[in-house]
């Protein structure tokens, strides 16, 4: 998983120079099917019953060099009422609607979904970790 702009701006921001950044009250899963970017302008799936949904994440834990939070519900959209196009990507933002982004990767297969599927993460399939020096993330499996 990858910083976005604006979180990666923020971290900076905030313990470089003292100017502090809010962290989000919220934080949601949205799916796209190009590539976000990190200045999130990528194609987010319109349409056909598709809502964001909520995520929440674990307290980190640390394993000798990683430390990593991980989704603690299995993350479950509406049945899509038409068809989603080829999920090729997620990311977290800080809203439903509008906000900013703060991580995106991309699926590890990608997965058309056409009206009748159903698309969900289970539950630890989103991980977020820091490698040393280095912000990773696994990316989530997208079950149908």
């Amino acid at each position: 998983m990858s910083a976005s702009r604006w979180l990666s701006e923020g971290i900076l921001n905030n313990f470089f120079r003292g100017q502090n950044v809010a962290p989000p009250a919220n934080r949601f899963m949205r799916l796209f099917i190009s590539d976000p970017t990190a200045d999130a302008v990528g194609t987010e799936v319109q349409g056909g019953g598709y809502v964001p949904q909520a995520i929440a994440f674990t307290v980190p834990e640390r394993d000798g060099n990683i430390s990593q939070i991980a989704n603690t519900a299995e993350i479950r959209f509406p049945v899509a009422t038409a068809d989603w196009g080829n999920i090729s990507h997620f990311a977290i933002f800080t809203a439903a609607t509008g906000g900013n982004m703060l991580a995106f990767a991309p699926v590890s297969v990608p997965k058309v979904i056409e009206a009748g599927d159903e698309a969900k993460f289970l539950a630890g399939s989103i991980r977020v970790r820091v490698l040393g020096q280095h912000v990773m993330a696994q990316a989530a499996v997208l079950e149908v």
